[in-house]
């Protein structure tokens, strides 16, 4: 007994040692991007795409929900904690937290919004410009609360997640009253997004970071929603190939972007993270990842409903979310969200430990 508690003891102080060395070499994470990765920046402004109530967050800390789209954490939150930071990402915009929590990790990610300034139009959601314009703003309030150096290291030393792209296709390109379509072939809008994209990365770069992963699309086609509304069947494996085959093609142009981005800017570094095979394959092969369910969500029918669609009323939802790799029709649980993390943090974001 004595010998075994020595090694616990040995193994917590272990623990400690890297949980505060990995927090050295990443001060903070700071997040931008879409409903994958907001963790409540649309709680606080006037749109209907919103998640602060049940049955989201039933599963989080105290089961609160918090405006994320999902049962408990998203990536962020668990990539924060694999670094030895907090195990959650605040957003900007909630009133409960300030520049002191800011300092180790914050959100300026919006549900809904997309590369394209039109996409955020759709459900009048924060715009990237916008996202960017709060991040000029939390820079000045970083250094009138840490000092001029010490803000300095943190936004350099800090870990920019980007994930954003999938609305740009779903929720605009590809929606029935869009523009772009119209103006744009499927492949002339993939160029416009990969500039804009370009575009980002150069804009917070010229702010300052440097250590940037930028996530690549899902497997759009095997969304639940998208699924029921172009009448796709089968028991995960029955995908709308049309958008998966968008979604591969448009990832293969963001894996170059990186690379040219590597070459471009000095003392940058940019990862492609990208989860596509991973999520494809829980859809796929569920029960190899300890889940019963992949063709349709915990929520209600689990084929068409998301935000306020999906609330505590509907008698349909699941009991143990952990079963399902789809919490609502459009988002993954939180146990989807935990597998595709550690997979990034082994195979991507291990470079920057």
């Amino acid at each position: 007994m004595a010998f075994n508690s020595f090694i616990s003891i040995i193994l917590t102080h272990f623990l400690l040692l890297v949980a505060k060395t990995l927090a050295g070499k990443v001060p903070a994470i700071i997040v931008f991007g879409d409903s994958s990765v907001d963790s409540g920046n649309n709680n606080q402004i006037s749109t209907v795409l919103k998640s602060n109530f049940e049955p989201y967050g039933r599963d989080f800390y105290d089961k609160k929900p918090t405006g994320r789209f999902c049962n408990g954490r998203i990536p962020p939150d668990y990539i924060s904690e694999a670094f030895g930071l907090r195990p959650f990402v605040p957003a900007y915009l909630d009133p409960a937290f300030s520049i002191s929590d800011f300092a180790e990790g914050v959100c300026f990610a919006s549900a809904g919004t997309g590369y394209d300034n039109a996409t955020s139009d759709v459900l009048d959601v924060i715009p990237l410009w916008k996202e960017v314009e709060y991040y000029k703003e939390y820079q000045k309030k970083l250094k009138a609360y840490a000092g001029k150096k010490k803000a300095k290291y943190i936004i350099e030393e800090s870990l920019y997640l980007i994930s954003i792209g999938t609305n740009d296709f779903l929720e605009n390109y590809y929606s029935m009253q869009s523009q772009r379509s119209s103006q744009y072939t499927e492949d002339q809008f993939q160029d416009f997004l990969l500039r804009l994209a370009q575009n980002f990365v150069h804009q917070i770069y010229r702010m300052g970071a440097r250590k940037i992963s930028l996530t690549g699309v899902p497997p759009m086609g095997c969304l639940p929603l998208e699924r029921a509304t172009n009448y796709v069947g089968g028991n995960g494996d029955g995908c709308y190939e049309k958008y998966n085959n968008v979604a591969k093609h448009f990832n293969v142009m963001l894996s170059g972007l990186v690379e040219r981005l590597n070459e471009e800017l000095p003392g940058i570094r940019v990862v492609f993270a990208d989860a596509y095979n991973l999520l494809l394959q829980m859809i796929t092969k569920p029960l190899s990842y300890g889940f019963e369910v992949s063709s349709v969500a915990c929520c209600g029918t689990g084929l068409f409903e998301m935000g306020f669609l999906c609330d505590k009323l509907s008698p349909l939802t699941c009991t143990d979310a952990n079963k399902f790799v789809f919490w609502d029709a459009f988002h993954v649980t939180d146990k989807t969200n935990h597998i595709i993390s550690d997979f990034l943090m082994e195979h991507v974001l291990d470079q920057f430990l």
